[in-house]
């Protein structure tokens, strides 16, 4: 009997090819789980964002429930790029998948001075910019709200680094795909969809917020419909892939994911709970489209079956693109 060949889970974003297409998400797990999960099996490594001097973070409560999800307001401490480099990376580098630095700022030039102090330096295959972080330039609203604020700070950090830039991408905003456009015209060799959702869980009994700033970002199966729209959207605005992240728990949540047009995906909350979640995905991948006749994980993508009754809320219709299940083409 003919063995039947195992499907092509490799993907690729930009010059960089992945295994498979199944990293974590940033801030949500590090190397130092590799002592109780095989980091070497997933397609990539997304660490937690990276600022160019060091800073603490947000006060007491930091997590809060919320059905469905979790809110989270940490403030993303960081150690400083020059920190990163000394204590954090070198645990990122004893492991086989590229690294993903997670790039943030305060300000425009912030991210600058963050992306020069990391160019170049062995071990860093990609950056992905979190241009979710509040920008003190424009009294704390998220830069990456703003389509000439994002394409420029895109186009800065492609301009001082030799790697391929991700644009991280917020859902609070009018219309994603004018960001993820913006985020191309910079030079971005991807986006990632999206960041959490701006949320506030309220303590009936103490009536108090539950986190300490009293809004944060929502994560978890609550924003995935919210996810995958926005997903579907930026892959039909842009040529570049689409990384898709937002309360991805299964292999099911994967697919669905790459049929609304992602190249790759995100693991963030759920492995809070089951660490061992990303390795579980990546063998369900594999053993569903062996199953299914699937030769490759790319064959799904952008592969949404939508009727002649659709819309889209972020005005991104083309009455050129795919309506019946064809891949939207990526660059």
């Amino acid at each position: 009997m003919t063995r039947r060949k195992a499907p092509d889970l490799r993907v690729r974003i930009g010059s960089l090819e992945l295994a498979n297409p199944v990293m974590p998400a940033s801030g949500c797990f590090g190397p130092e789980l590799g002592a109780i999960v095989d980091l070497n099996r997933l397609g990539a490594m997304v660490t937690k964002t990276v600022f160019a001097a060091p800073r603490s973070g947000n006060p007491a409560h930091r997590l809060g429930e919320s059905y469905g999800g979790m809110l989270n307001s940490v403030g993303i401490p960081s150690d400083g790029a020059a920190g990163f480099v000394r204590r954090l990376l070198p645990e990122y580098r004893e492991w086989r998948p590229p690294t993903i630095v997670s790039l943030g700022g305060l300000s425009e030039e912030e991210y600058f001075v963050a992306a020069e102090q990391l160019a170049g330096v062995e071990g860093i295959a990609a950056f992905e910019v979190n241009v979710s972080c509040p920008n003190l330039e424009a009294g704390g609203h998220e830069l990456g709200a703003v389509p000439a604020a994002v394409e420029r700070v895109i186009r800065g950090v492609v301009s001082r680094v030799g790697v391929p830039v991700i644009a991280k991408l917020t859902p609070n905003v009018t219309s994603i795909a004018d960001i993820a456009r913006a985020a191309e015209a910079g030079g971005a060799s991807a986006v990632t969809a999206i960041n959490a959702v701006l949320g506030l869980a309220v303590d009936a009994r103490t009536r108090q917020a539950k986190i300490g700033t009293t809004t944060g970002g929502l994560t978890g199966p609550a924003i995935k419909p919210i996810a995958l729209r926005c997903v579907w959207q930026a892959a039909r605005a842009v040529q570049i892939p689409v990384i898709g992240v937002g309360g991805i728990a299964t292999v099911d949540d994967v697919i669905e994911f790459l049929l609304a047009g992602a190249t790759a995906v995100q693991v963030g909350t759920a492995t809070f709970t089951h660490p061992d979640t990303m390795l579980r995905i990546i063998d369900g991948l594999s053993a569903r489209l062996a199953a299914e006749g699937v030769a490759s994980v790319a064959e799904l993508t952008g592969a949404l079956k939508v009727g002649p009754a659709h819309h889209d809320l972020g005005g991104v219709l083309d009455a050129s693109a795919p309506e019946t299940g064809s891949p939207v083409p990526r660059g």
